[in-house]
């Protein structure tokens, strides 16, 4: 379809995002809860344990879980206000079709699985099997992830399948299999607490990740020295011993600096290089190659300070090394989480209490997601769907012959891109808003209006849907039984607290009958979600990401279960390599020599300003769901930039000032916030909100080429005073 049925304005009066203040019955009316139902929030990697209270089959509060072990009741503002969204006013309580003219109106299930198995056969007929592409979301549980790589690549038969993950944590694991062979952070966060030196690079750990924020307070309570990079002050980096200002797009070259200063201060651990690494000789030419002057005019950050990182990291006796997307959404994603690992591998801190390494996962299921069926290289348990022996195996567990099972598909931006270009003519989207989530918002918008089909699968109308033929009413978190994995490595279960409300169907049910009426229902018996879940075990056995040990009565009693744990009388393992044996071929960890390149934008006379995006503490993603909660909207209800003065005094503009952001691909137009915590180089924007607002209008459909992910962290800007707010 050309665009959405009605005008934009249309939609959002009839389906949001509005505002919920309120639980079901109102603050004084709604009740003791009939219930306490342990679980998880649904918002970011921590998964933080949390009850919520039920009555009459609504989720009408909350109260801390204060024995469970991560977070010990805490909670962030999110998970405070996560249960606003089960009975909210905009919630799909029905399938729907586009009606031109007239928008969505309710159908009944038969009719929208009918229409949605009629096109997708009809596609794939006249354009083959890859015609028709799914895009997954990652906040799904390890079942319903499970279940859709297997039924993208046995129902619907089709290599084109992917996930919101690319926009998050690829970069992280494309480079921790190339250093260990294994995808996972190294370490639980107990041994944060043992660290003398914590090194967070491009994580804004307050807002992103803010219960892991107080493990990093606990560990400065007992002496720990924080090191903070970052072009932003953020919240953390006030407080630290030390902060980096980096040039977005520079920071391999910062982090080469430092390890040049470990080298030249003698704190190298040679014999753990000489007896469990490789690639060192190589990796310390490239360090002590780049000048440590090179490396100050390149990363903007002040040569006296990179060597008094190096010295603090290279003198502790423990340290914790902590990323996220600061470094990793760039064209050399990778490249950066190498240069961190370096830093690592050459102090030898890793497998010891107190000594680790991990990435924090966005997403709610960021690590579990990818290990077990919905990203387009990787098959059940990590394993590689190009490599013949993981697709003899996982074959035999679905019970289709080997030829059967489809190749390596692309990535998430190159879907979008194909559906551009005319090679993709159908999608099937769950949980995934890729209008506001993709980069180049313009793009993504004109290569949604090609499509022959589209069916989407969430339970409120995202601006994706808003594109939709068909819109399947689908369950919330705590609509379905399931497990997820956090940013640790730890297994924990998702319990069912309510059923989807109305004529929504659980996500797991409509695949399932999907999957029926495409003709390959026999493949897909599960009577509930623990089959599913015991079906993953056995295709994850001899994996990388190997689950064959957990079951949900272990998760029960133990609190969760970390993984790898092959055997059920495995203890699971919190902390990995212990035994300084690695997941590579050779056993060894692998040091990579890494050289600073240049961005796919550079500032010039045209755009001379760099571009870098976020989030909020209030928000989450693409804000489908914090949108419409009032209390975290009322914290940060509109997009804004952050400039520093001296920028805003060249271009005349003043604190509270409406100003244009304009790139090669799209404009903003926002109110400025006017900081001395950014550098004077650069302006930075949340990414949370939809449509002119959108952060994601300005930035740029480069990949990195080895994750895929794209460079959200460093478009080229102009900017200019605007007169007041553009209409949506």
């Amino acid at each position: 379809m050309a665009k959405p049925p009605v005008a934009i304005e249309s939609l959002v009066e009839k389906w949001g995002p509005h505002l919920n203040y309120e639980p079901p019955g109102g603050w004084r009316g709604r009740g003791e809860p009939e219930k306490l139902v342990k679980t998880h929030c649904c918002f970011c990697g921590q998964q933080c344990g949390i009850q919520l209270k039920v009555r009459d089959n609504k989720v009408i509060g909350f109260e801390p879980w204060e024995e469970f072990p991560f977070n010990k009741g805490k909670l962030c503002p999110k998970g405070v206000k996560r249960y606003m969204q089960g009975n909210h006013p905009d919630r799909l309580l029905s399938p729907m079709k586009r009606v031109e003219g007239t928008g969505f109106v309710p159908i009944s299930w038969d009719e929208a699985f009918s229409t949605t198995v009629r096109e997708i056969k009809r596609v794939q007929e006249q354009y083959g099997k890859n015609a028709v592409a799914f895009l997954s979301g990652v906040s799904l549980t390890n079942e319903k992830s499970y279940l859709i790589g297997k039924f993208a690549r046995v129902a619907l038969q089709t290599q084109e399948l992917d996930y919101n993950g690319r926009l998050c944590m690829v970069s992280a694991g494309t480079g921790n299999k190339k250093a260990f062979g294994i995808d996972r952070a190294a370490n639980y966060w107990e041994d944060i607490l043992q660290a003398e030196v914590i090194l967070c690079a491009g994580t804004n750990v307050a807002e992103c990740s803010p219960i892991t924020t107080d493990y990093i307070w606990r560990a400065r309570d007992r002496g720990a020295k924080l090191i903070m990079i970052d072009p932003r002050v953020t919240p953390m980096a006030r407080t630290a011993d030390l902060h980096l200002p980096v040039r977005p797009g520079a920071d391999s070259a910062l982090l080469m600096g430092i390890l040049r200063v470990i080298i030249e201060e003698g704190h190298v651990n040679e014999e753990f290089i000489a007896q469990h690494t490789s690639g060192w000789d190589e990796t310390k030419a490239a360090a002590l190659g780049q000048t440590l002057e090179d490396a100050s005019r390149i990363s903007g950050v002040k040569a006296e300070d990179i060597v008094r990182a190096g010295k603090m990291w290279g003198e502790a006796k423990t340290s914790f090394l902590l990323h996220a997307r600061g470094i990793e959404h760039h064209t050399k994603g990778v490249d950066n989480v190498l240069a961190c690992i370096n830093l690592v591998l050459a102090t030898g801190r890793i497998g010891k209490p107190g000594c680790g390494y991990g990435t924090i996962t966005g997403q709610g299921n960021g690590q579990g997601g990818r290990e077990h069926g919905h990203k387009c290289d990787q098959l059940p348990g990590n394993r590689d769907i190009t490599n013949p022996e993981h697709r003899k195996y996982i074959a035999e567990v679905w019970g289709i012959p080997e030829d059967e099972l489809p190749g390596k598909g692309n990535t998430a931006q190159e879907i979008m891109n194909m559906i551009h270009s005319g090679e993709i003519k159908a999608l099937i989207s769950i949980c995934f808003n890729p209008v506001v989530s993709l980069p180049d918002s313009n793009f993504t918008r004109e290569a949604l209006s090609k499509l022959e089909h589209y069916t989407a699968i969430d339970f409120f109308l995202n601006e994706t849907a808003h594109y939709a033929d068909i819109v399947m009413a689908g369950s919330l978190h705590e609509e379905e039984e399931g497990t997820s994995t956090s940013a640790e490595g730890r297994v924990i279960r998702i319990r069912k607290a309510v059923d989807p409300p109305g004529n929504a169907k659980a996500d797991t049910e409509i695949l399932l009958e999907l999957a029926n009426r495409l003709g390959r229902g026999q493949y897909f018996q599960y009577e509930n979600a623990e089959d599913i879940f015991n079906e993953l075990r056995v295709a994850s056995k001899g994996g990388t990401a190997d689950y064959y040990g957990i079951t949900y009565e272990r998760i029960e009693n133990e609190m969760g279960v970390f993984w790898p744990c092959p055997e059920i009388g495995h203890p699971g393992t919190p902390r990995l390599f212990e035994d300084l044996k690695f997941h590579t071929p050779d056993g060894k960890a692998h040091f990579h020599p890494i050289a600073h390149r240049p961005s796919a934008e550079e500032p010039d006379e045209e755009y001379p300003i760099i571009l870098t995006t976020g989030r909020v503490v209030s928000h989450y993603l693409s804000g489908t769901q914090t949108r419409r909660i009032g209390g975290l909207v009322d914290l940060c209800p509109e997009p804004y930039v952050e400039i520093h003065p001296t920028l805003a005094e060249a271009y005349g503009i003043a604190d509270g000032d409406w100003m244009r952001v304009e790139s090669r691909r799209g404009h903003v137009v926002l109110k400025a916030k006017v900081v001395t915590t950014i550098r004077p180089d650069t302006v930075f924007i949340p990414y949370h909100w939809a449509g002119k607002r959108s952060a994601n209008n300005l930035t740029q459909r480069a990949l990195d080429p080895l994750s895929k992910i794209p460079e959200f962290k460093k478009s080229v800007v102009r900017i200019a005073k605007a007169d007041g707010p553009e209409a949506e």
